[in-house]
């Protein structure tokens, strides 16, 4: 035996692994769903004649003093919140009558149920936060829809766009995330209370009526199933970490273009920060923390899979630790989208600075191609031929520049006019021409976004209603 074991006792003391087992600390989150779950359960007792009406009402009574003296109040040398909450009710009302809260059901289904209500509110929340970004996007998509802008395909100038039209992107990525977090909502919207321990209870409960009173479409199927599955909880957070990452690319081009070199965004000043001894910098800090957030939702997911990729059938305890990176990934989501929304909102978009990326880098290249075969009739990859030996000569083209080239490569004359040639050059002709459903030159973008907005803002409220 080595000194160390020679010195006595190894291993935690008894109060550290109190502490280990307890999750009383993060069980803040789910003390109001644990009340809820308490009412709906007593209830549906009294309704089948498990408990009589007169101490169910003791008990209801009990546990809204429970919630009026609000979490901080409960005995914190409990395990976790829900024994407290028990306890509490117990003290108030004696064990006759507040022992009897606990009848047909096991703290295996009840923590489940707590933890589906609790993540319920996060889903519809996020999707609220979610809309306000799409909101901001859609108002700054408006303003700016007609300012020139060059897109940019590996970092390079690519092809006229407009600044509108770029921000109205990511609000169409951020709609199919809207639809994740409510597909995700709809199979969280399930009841596993009245699954007891896992086996559900010889007592004849009305899981129906108790999935109903708070709020939930039905109950689980299975009763083991309703206990010992968390996929729901993967499905959210997956659901929040496409956000998430939606939200940081568009945090990437922000950054990019709040930059010296782009100038087409500066943040307000409540959203960015200066440097402790670089002076002249004005830093974009909010979008930089919000596309570093992502990391943490993606950290959050992996280690809910991981956790659960080896439980058996049914209640684990592992499952307590998966819930707090539920809660995490949320929080960070949901701050994320947020703030950048009100970054949105409130920063300063540069006209001109956007108009000069399409000045220079030939950005009329593939629009000049397009001309050349829809108005001489020769195959584009031909035209692409001509374009790009013009392109090896200058990035600023001129009409006699084209001419020379389609020349060369064809060893034929181009029987073009100069205007129709400008035409296929000039930036503010190429982003009008490309009128096609959803592109840049189609007029209807910015009102099918707003369309689109509302319909998913009554969906919501309709949902939280």
């Amino acid at each position: 035996m080595t000194d160390i074991l020679r010195r006595g006792r190894l291993g935690a003391t008894d109060d550290e692994v109190d502490a280990f087992l307890s999750s009383f600390g993060s069980d803040r989150r789910i003390f109001g769903a644990d009340i809820d779950v308490g009412r709906a359960h007593v209830v549906a007792l009294a309704e089948c004649g498990i408990v009589s009406r007169e101490d169910a009402a003791a008990i209801l009574g009990a546990l809204d003093e429970v919630e009026d003296e609000g979490f901080d109040a409960l005995d914190d040398t409990h395990e976790d919140v829900h024994p407290a909450i028990e306890a509490s009710v117990v003290e108030k009302v004696g064990e006759e009558v507040g022992g009897r809260l606990h009848t047909a059901r096991s703290r295996n289904d009840e923590v489940a149920t707590c933890v589906r209500i609790a993540l319920r509110d996060e889903l519809l929340g996020a999707t609220r936060d979610f809309l306000a970004l799409r909101s901001a996007l859609v108002e700054r998509g408006e303003e700016t829809d007609d300012w020139l802008f060059s897109g940019y395909t590996h970092l390079q100038r690519a092809q006229p766009t407009t600044v509108g039209h770029h921000l109205l992107s990511y609000d169409a990525a951020l709609e199919r995330d809207f639809g994740r977090l409510l597909d995700a909502y709809d199979r969280l919207n399930e009841c596993p209370l009245g699954s007891a321990a896992f086996a559900g209870t010889s007592f004849d409960i009305d899981r129906e009526r108790t999935a109903d009173l708070l709020g939930f479409d039905r109950p689980t199927r299975n009763s083991m199933d309703g206990v010992a599955s968390r996929d729901f909880a993967v499905e959210a957070v997956s659901a929040a970490l496409n956000a998430a990452t939606t939200v940081s690319r568009l945090c990437e081009d922000l950054v990019l273009w709040s930059s010296h070199e782009f100038g087409i965004v500066e943040f307000d000043d409540a959203y960015a920060s200066t440097s402790s001894i670089m002076p002249q910098k004005k830093n974009p800090d909010t979008a930089e923390l919000a596309r570093g957030k992502t990391g943490t939702v993606y950290g959050a997911l992996t280690a809910i899979v991981t956790n659960l990729k080896g439980l058996p059938a049914a209640y684990n305890r592992d499952l307590q630790e998966a819930t707090g990176h539920v809660w995490d990934a949320f929080d960070a989501a949901r701050k994320s989208a947020r703030v950048l929304a009100g970054a949105l909102e409130t920063a300063e978009f540069d006209r001109e600075a956007a108009r000069r990326t399409v000045e220079g880098g030939f950005v009329g290249a593939t629009e000049l191609a397009d001309t050349l075969v829809r108005e001489t009739g020769i195959a584009f990859r031909t035209a692409h031929h001509v374009v790009a030996s013009v392109a090896k000569e200058t990035d600023e083209p001129a009409v006699d520049d084209v001419r020379e080239a389609f020349a060369e490569v064809t060893g034929e004359k181009l029987e073009l006019d100069d205007e129709t040639i400008e035409r296929g050059l000039e930036p503010r002709g190429c982003v009008t021409s490309h009128d096609s459903y959803g592109a840049p030159g189609d007029d209807g973008v910015v009102d099918e976004a707003r369309d689109r907005l509302k319909t998913d803002m009554d969906t919501l409220n309709s949902l939280e209603e």
